[in-house]
């Protein structure tokens, strides 16, 4: 808000004078200690030997109002002004002083008498405005900011921050940002003041002050200042549109790199998808305005910035930018090579991703040329191109290659192939839940007495491929020719936990398949773990009363079951003694 700089005089006025300092510093002491009147006495004193004691003259403005003898200041500060006419913190202090005593007719007097004598100054202008509304006369304040600014002519930027502050103490957000956009359009160092200002706007009120920002004809700064303010309230895709416009005003220059590194600064206290985004933006554009090695350090900050807020597209240009750069060092080049990689293969661009494997066998490290092998082989898989993710594994002798190679076998339909190579990767190849699936499968496998099974493998690429729908029929058909101890179940319990999983689950074909099961029964490990998912989908269902039969049936027929644990965990959630999670 609006204020004196009478503290920060009254300090040097005190550090340049010693001895009328340790005065000053007694009347301070009297004031913290509440002995007002003995105070007065100390500055008064002060007076009588140097009438323009600044600090002594502001601390009786301090202590007079509160014996009631505000009136006694007024001929001081009056004789400390005829000696020092053109201090101006004289000239405010017998402003307030006026406006104290309800003066105002005299108020306006001493401020015109400034003004006639400091005719290019605006602080005659502010201080009696602010005398004005200190006394909460707000209309009063804004006609006489308006009168200044039309009596110095400088313009709309002309007491702008003091009019915008005026209207921010009445609630009046839309002319506040008018006003501060003025001002920053002036005086670009005050946009992180204005942003931080209008940044409190109430909700009602926030697209009016945008659309104060954003009118026809608003500088290339205002609309900074909008996209500032918008960036803040999480707006941040309608932000970077408006900083955008505004830098596309002109040639590039100091201050459109510093806006841009500001707004990616400001960016980073979005945590969204879009907040990420325009971040990347941000700091690309910045990236092409500064010198190297900023340059690259920025553009491999904006493609992780890009790429979390979903905008691969942009994050591959910085990418491919950045690894044609000849100065970006070894491991900016690393990363970025890794990242366009990851890129490509997440667009699809399979065929590009392996070029780009095979030729930069001297930027990508290890580690990295490992993972992006790896995620290239599922893509390949995912498209149903057995052939082409094996060639990618070719070579590669890792756990986690002998485990994907087990499911390229499983896929083609060769079971043997697939229980060897999950046997050499191991039970702890990858994370836990691929780990999981995998002895689950290799449990399924070694249930069939067949080493080939083609049909096996297609119904299982459907379900790695996302079509689960046509997986469980094709899982069904498979298990209708397999013998009942020969892995028919198994592979009616996947065809079941598939069906129950699907959006929505088909419980009803779930249900089916897992009764059929259990009516078979049977030594395996299929029975028992049908009869737990199918309580499960009928808990899911509301039905607590059957999925109790189901449990207690599985506990009882099967007690030796790894299942039964988690079915009496099951049983009672069904009951209501375990919450629902």
């Amino acid at each position: 808000m609006l204020r004196s700089l009478s503290a920060g005089i009254a300090a040097l006025t005190l550090a340049a004078t010693p001895a009328l300092g340790q005065a000053i510093g007694q009347g301070f002491e009297l004031e913290r200690s509440g002995r007002h009147a003995e105070a007065a006495g100390v500055y008064v004193t002060t007076l009588r030997t140097d009438p323009a004691n600044l600090p002594a003259l502001l601390g009786l403005e301090r202590v007079l109002p509160i014996l009631n003898r505000l009136p006694e200041l007024l001929p001081l500060v009056q004789r400390a002004r005829e000696r020092v006419p053109e201090n101006g913190t004289l000239r405010a202090l017998e402003l307030r002083v006026y406006a104290g005593m309800n003066e105002l007719d005299s108020l306006e007097a001493a401020a015109r008498r400034w003004a006639g004598a400091a005719p290019r100054s605006d602080a005659p202008y502010r201080e009696w405005a602010l005398a004005l509304a200190d006394r909460r006369m707000v209309d009063e304040a804004r006609r006489v900011l308006l009168l200044g600014r039309r009596t110095l002519g400088g313009g709309a930027a002309t007491l702008a921050i003091e009019l915008a502050e005026l209207e921010q103490r009445v609630q009046n957000w839309e002319g506040a940002a008018r006003e501060w956009g003025h001002a920053v359009a002036a005086a670009p160092d005050l946009l992180p003041n204005a942003s931080s200002q209008l940044s409190e706007t109430p909700l009602p009120q926030r697209s009016k002050v945008v659309a104060a920002l954003t009118s026809p004809g608003a500088a290339p700064r205002t609309q900074r200042l909008a996209a500032e303010v918008l960036l803040g309230w999480g707006q941040a895709t309608e932000a970077w549109r408006l900083l955008e416009q505004s830098i596309a005003v002109g040639p590039p220059s100091t201050e459109t790199a510093t806006a841009l590194r500001r707004f990616a600064d400001l960016a980073g206290g979005v945590a969204t998808p879009a907040g990420h985004r325009v971040r990347g933006m941000a700091l690309s554009r910045w990236a092409d305005l500064v010198p190297s090695p900023l340059a690259e350090r920025a553009r491999a900050e904006a493609v992780r910035e890009l790429l979390d807020g979903g905008d691969r597209v942009a994050a591959r240009a910085a990418l491919e930018r950045l690894t044609a750069d000849s100065l970006a060092p070894p491991e900016a080049k690393s990363m970025a090579e890794a990242a366009l990689v990851g890129v490509l293969i997440a667009d699809g661009q399979l065929d590009a991703a392996e070029r780009r494997l095979a030729a930069e066998s001297g930027v990508l490290g290890g580690d990295d040329r490992s993972t992006l092998r790896m995620q290239l082989a599922r893509a390949r898989v995912t498209r149903g191109e057995l052939d082409r993710a094996a060639i990618v594994l070719s070579g590669d002798s890792s756990v986690a290659a002998l485990a994907e190679l087990g499911w390229i076998a499983l896929y083609r339909g060769d079971l043997r192939g697939a229980s060897d190579a999950f046997r050499a990767a191991g039970p702890y190849a990858g994370e836990r839940a691929a780990a999981t699936e995998r002895t689950a499968m290799l449990a399924l496998v070694q249930q069939i007495a067949d080493d080939s099974l083609p049909e096996l493998g297609a119904a299982l690429l459907m379900l790695a491929r996302g079509d689960s729908a046509g997986a469980v029929t094709a899982l069904r058909r498979v298990a209708s020719h397999l013998e009942p101890r020969g892995g028919r179940s198994d592979v009616l319990l996947l065809a079941g936990q598939v069906a129950a999983r699907l959006p929505p689950p088909q419980d009803g074909t779930a249900i089916a398949l897992f009764d059929e099961i259990v009516r078979a029964g049977g030594p395996g490990a299929a029975p028992p773990a049908a009869e737990l998912e199918w309580a499960r989908v009928l808990i899911r269902q509301g039905r607590a009363a059957d999925a109790v039969q189901r449990l207690e049936h599985l506990i009882l027929s099967y007690p030796g079951s790894a299942f039964v644990p988690e079915a009496r965990r099951e049983l009672e959630r069904a009951r209501g003694t375990i919450p629902r999670s």
